[in-house]
């Protein structure tokens, strides 16, 4: 007897997307676990090119303005949208590193406490020692799940969660409420927090790959960091408590330490540029109200968001 094949919808936010979407497209379509449709969220109709699509049926596109992009709303109306039992949601630049990365999502999902699991990120090539290194640290060979209790030992990284590629059940999604309908970023680790205080569980599958990295700018770390500490402040129910700083700076010895190791040492004062920036922005951040409002346009990599936010103040 042949088991029902399971539906799975993969959600995309896209904006502006070069060569690495269409090899992410082609690689949904031909996975062996190939996904009910492919939902494209598309900001910036002008941006949109119809030949990123050509023959792959299973895509559907939705325009949004750029005013409109919000990292939790715009997931919250692919998430609506999918009618599937999970849903994976992936960035523009996340490219599948084979073609089983849909099953092995799946697989992930056959315990019942799983809420949510996220794949493992490999550098692309080309890719600078130091980043390279840095996805090593945050997505390690071993797979592991993770319930509240690890948030002892763990601390932030018991509810770490990346939607550059994740698959959420859609029964345990909608119970929890899924994603919050305003975010500047983590709406991924909001929601998995949410799912470890109801008792559920996040996985980390580490046998599901994607290639998705990048070669920040210490300017770019800045306000991406900025954002992050921002998120943290405006939610305090999941992450009070929870100190990011002692994993930055474990990550920044163990980079230096690997540099060193591999003769890569000259290296080092980029790192340490790169991790100053980094901190830098995540102070910023988290002292974000006492800042003004055009320092904050200036800081941050969404400004529609601030500016949404003000308006309806």
């Amino acid at each position: 007897m042949r088991h029902k094949q399971p539906e799975i919808d993969v959600i995309i936010t896209v904006y502006k997307p070069d060569k690495k979407f269409r090899h992410l497209l082609v690689g949904l379509h031909r996975q062996i676990l190939p996904p009910s449709r492919i939902i494209l969220l598309n900001t910036g109709r002008q941006h949109w090119r119809k030949e990123w699509i050509k023959d792959i049926p299973e895509a559907e596109v939705y325009h949004i303005r750029e005013c409109e992009y919000d990292h939790g709303g715009t997931r919250c109306m692919g998430a609506e949208l999918s009618t599937a039992e999970y849903m994976v949601f992936m960035t523009q630049d996340a490219v599948p590193a084979d073609e089983r990365l849909l099953s092995r999502m799946y697989y992930a999902m056959k315990d019942p406490q799983i809420a949510v699991a996220y794949a493992r990120q490999l550098p692309n090539l080309g890719s600078s020692p130091v980043d390279a290194y840095t996805r090593s640290f945050n997505y390690p060979k071993e797979s592991v799940k993770k319930t509240k209790k690890e948030i002892e030992t763990l601390g932030i990284k018991a509810f770490f969660c990346s939607d550059v590629c994740a698959i959420y059940r859609r029964s345990d999604y909608l119970l929890l409420g899924g994603f919050p309908r305003s975010a500047i970023f983590n709406e991924d680790m909001i929601f998995a927090r949410k799912a470890l205080d109801a008792g559920k569980a996040v996985y980390y599958a580490a046998d599901a790959r994607v290639y998705h990295s990048h070669n920040y700018t210490s300017m770019q770390q800045l306000r991406r960091n900025f954002d992050l500490a921002v998120s943290q402040e405006q939610n305090p129910q999941t992450f009070a408590g929870i100190s990011s700083e002692t994993e930055g700076i474990r990550m920044v010895k163990a980079t230096a330490e690997y540099l060193i190791k591999t003769k890569r040492w000259y290296l080092i004062p980029s790192l340490f540029l790169n991790s100053i920036a980094k901190y830098t922005g995540y102070q910023l951040g988290r002292h974000y109200k006492r800042i003004p409002r055009r320092w904050i346009l200036h800081l941050t990599n969404n400004k529609n968001y601030w500016l949404k936010r003000w308006s309806a103040q």
